[in-house]
């Protein structure tokens, strides 16, 4: 099979799916202007992250039933994506509090987590230029997390919100050695499925003061981090990634996290520091050093966030 950087003909123009992969990438980076407006309203970190993951969820949950022959590795992507779901959580919390240009640098720590884990748990022996790249992020995560950076009191939180990059860290590996016989559109779906049913328990568990927005807006954010953030980009992401390519579709991709800076300032007025633009500048470094195994995968077959 070509690899996909080979692809000379396809049905959607290459620009035109460069383009998509654009726009999936800035749509995932704008997850903190709807996190935030929602926990804001009072909503609980945990259904913020359903919000995201049900409508997905329950749209594709048709793919899951076409794939039922393949149930080890549907039931696989449900594991992962419950794993996934629990670990946003985290992710969102933070964002309530945290600097949004800090919590995307520490987010876009999930390449670490993931050399680790294809290692320790599948005995994927990481590239040198993905240990490379591993450092080049922990440094990033390191001067971003500094408390130079970060209030004392902060720094619990940034821990906290290390559980999604930790989460998505490990789907990928799910993704990548065991869900291989499965299309792509079933990934989604069974990781997908996975974080619904990972998050239902706390949200069936919850006050509904914690679950429901107070007006029209808070609906409107509910909308917008469901379709905007999450169904459309996937789906442009998984039908236009393997158009451009892995190396491509990585480099294009790391606009995700100059866009959560920009949600940062313009959105919540924040200021950025030297710190945080270094960090970013280390991480997109990262990204460009490497194109590991792992990562090859996750840009052709792997949904974002």
């Amino acid at each position: 099979m070509a690899h996909p950087d080979t692809v000379r003909s396809a049905p959607i123009p290459v620009p035109l799916a460069a383009f998509g992969v654009l726009f999936a990438s800035i749509c995932f980076g704008l997850v903190p202007y709807f996190s935030r407006g929602l926990t804001e309203q009072g909503m609980a970190p945990h259904a913020v992250a359903f919000y995201r993951y049900v409508l997905t969820a329950l749209m594709l949950f048709p793919v899951l039933l076409a794939q039922r022959a393949n149930w080890r590795e549907i039931l696989w992507g449900v594991a992962a994506g419950g794993v996934m779901g629990l670990g946003w959580v985290g992710y969102v919390a933070a964002l309530d509090a945290v600097p949004a240009s800090t919590v995307g640098v520490l987010y876009m720590t999930y390449p670490v987590f993931t050399v680790l884990i294809a290692w320790l748990l599948f005995g994927d022996r990481p590239t040198t230029r993905a240990v490379l790249a591993a450092g080049l992020i922990i440094v990033a995560a390191l001067v971003a997390g500094s408390p130079a950076s970060v209030p004392v009191e902060q720094v619990p939180l940034l821990l906290v919100s290390l559980a999604a990059p930790l989460g998505f860290g490990f789907g990928i590996c799910v993704l990548v050695h065991r869900l291989s016989r499965i299309p792509p559109l079933a990934r989604i779906a069974s990781v997908t499925f996975g974080s619904f049913l990972g998050l239902l328990p706390l949200v069936l568990t919850s006050e509904p003061a914690q679950l429901l927005p107070q007006d029209g807006a808070g609906w409107a954010l509910i909308a917008g981090i469901a379709i905007l953030t999450a169904l459309v980009p996937q789906l442009v992401y998984t039908i236009c990634s393997p158009l451009v390519g892995a190396s491509r579709t990585a480099v294009i991709g790391s606009v995700e996290l100059p866009t959560m800076f920009a949600v940062g300032v313009f959105a919540f007025g924040e200021q950025l520091t030297w710190p945080q633009l270094i960090a970013c500048a280390l991480v997109i470094g990262s990204i460009t050093l490497t194109r590991s195994r792992a990562t090859r995968n996750l840009a052709t077959n792997l949904s974002r966030d």
